[in-house]
């Protein structure tokens, strides 16, 4: 039996500084989420912030995530799950400098003592995380 995936990754290196794909990520991503794999979010990205996320993965479902870092230009991260941690998944973007660019990372884990049972229930990820970063290079690069 194969053990189920409990993380996802991308990065991606993007023409543009830290400041502009923060603002792309932060102001211009909420704007027209469904570019980037999100087919609607509800809620401000700032610190401490609750928003809801329906995704193209799991189209009639709606994630309720707090904002628990946002720590501009360089990182924030969402998080939501079950009660008494159950089960928790916790998404990271970060951004750092890289040459004349900037590095972009997403990252999301799933951790708690359900996660090994919900996470074989989950589809794979990878081509949602990459849809996103391709779609944030090329938006923060487009100006």
């Amino acid at each position: 039996m194969q053990t189920p995936k409990q993380t996802y990754e991308t990065q991606i290196k993007i023409n543009a500084s830290c400041a502009r794909v923060w603002h792309t990520l932060t102001q211009t991503m909420p704007k027209a989420p469904t570019d980037y794999g999100i087919l609607r979010l509800d809620g401000a990205l700032t610190l401490g912030a609750k928003i809801k996320l329906w995704s193209e993965v799991a189209p009639k479902r709606a994630f309720a995530l707090t904002v628990t870092t946002f720590d501009a230009p360089t990182r924030m991260t969402w998080r939501g799950g079950m009660p008494l941690g159950l089960f928790v998944g916790t998404r990271q973007f970060s951004i750092a400098p890289d040459g004349t660019g900037s590095m972009f990372e997403m990252r999301e884990q799933f951790s708690g003592p359900l996660a090994g049972v919900i996470s074989s229930s989950i589809p794979d990820l990878t081509p949602s995380f990459v849809k996103f970063a391709n779609t944030l290079k090329q938006e923060a690069e487009r100006t």
